[in-house]
C-alpha cells in the first residue's frame, strides 16, 4: 500500500513538473519525423496480464519488426534525436503515465513482451507476482546492453541464453527483499548510471 502511494504521489508530480520537458520533446520529434510522437508496445506485467506500455518513439515507422532488441550503439534504426532520448532514458518518461494508472511501478522487474516471457521457467515466472517498473537493479546491471549484443554472432540467442536468465535472477532476488528504502537506492543509483 506505501509503494502504490509512493508511485501515485510521485508519478503526479513527475508528470507534472516535466511536463515542459515533455512539451519540447514532443516538438522536437515532430520537427524530425512526420512518424508518431508515443510508442506503444504490449509487454507482461503483474499476474502474467498483457498491458501498453508508453515511451518516447525513438525508431523510424516499423523498426520494431527487423527485430525487438537494440544491438549497438549506434543501431540504424533509432532516429539521430532518438539515440540521445535513449542515452539519457528520457524516452522511458512516458512511462509515468503507466505508474499513475498503476500498470507499473517506479521500482520493479522491466517488463519482457511475451515472446521472452513464455520462455521462462516456473521459478523465472515468479517476477510476474509484483508490478514491473521503470527501472530495476538490472537495468542498472546491464545499461550497456546494447552494446554488448552488437559484439555477438547471434545477439538473439545470446539475449535468451545469457543476459535474459542473469537478469531474472537479479530480479528475483530484488523481490524476496523488497522494500521502500532500496526502491529509492535502485532509483538514485539509476540517476547515477545515467549521468
Amino acid at each position: 500500500m506505501i509503494k502504490r502511494l509512493f508511485d501515485l504521489v510521485f508519478s503526479f508530480f513527475g508528470i507534472l513538473f516535466l511536463s515542459p520537458l515533455f512539451v519540447l520533446i514532443v516538438i522536437l520529434l515532430k520537427i524530425r519525423s512526420d512518424d508518431a510522437v508515443f510508442y506503444k508496445q504490449v509487454r507482461v506485467g503483474e499476474n502474467n496480464k498483457d498491458f501498453l506500455i508508453f515511451k518516447f518513439q525513438t525508431m523510424y515507422a516499423d523498426a520494431d519488426l527487423l527485430g525487438e532488441l537494440t544491438i549497438g550503439e549506434r543501431d540504424p534504426r533509432v532516429t539521430r534525436i532518438g539515440y540521445y532520448l535513449r542515452k539519457f532514458k528520457l524516452d522511458e518518461l512516458p512511462q509515468l503515465a503507466n505508474v499513475f494508472i498503476g500498470d507499473m511501478s517506479f521500482v520493479g522487474p522491466r517488463p519482457e513482451i511475451r515472446k521472452y516471457v513464455n520462455l521462462y521457467n516456473q521459478d523465472q515466472m515468479q517476477v510476474l507476482s509484483v508490478k514491473p517498473g521503470i527501472t530495476d537493479r538490472a537495468s542498472i546491471a546491464f545499461r550497456n546492453e546494447s552494446e554488448i549484443l552488437s559484439k555477438q554472432e547471434d545477439p538473439n540467442s545470446y539475449y535468451i541464453e545469457v543476459i535474459m536468465p542473469k537478469k531474472l535472477q537479479i530480479n528475483l532476488d530484488y523481490i524476496k527483499e523488497r522494500n521502500l528504502i532500496k526502491d529509492i537506492i535502485v532509483i538514485m543509483d539509476t540517476f547515477s548510471a545515467i549521468l
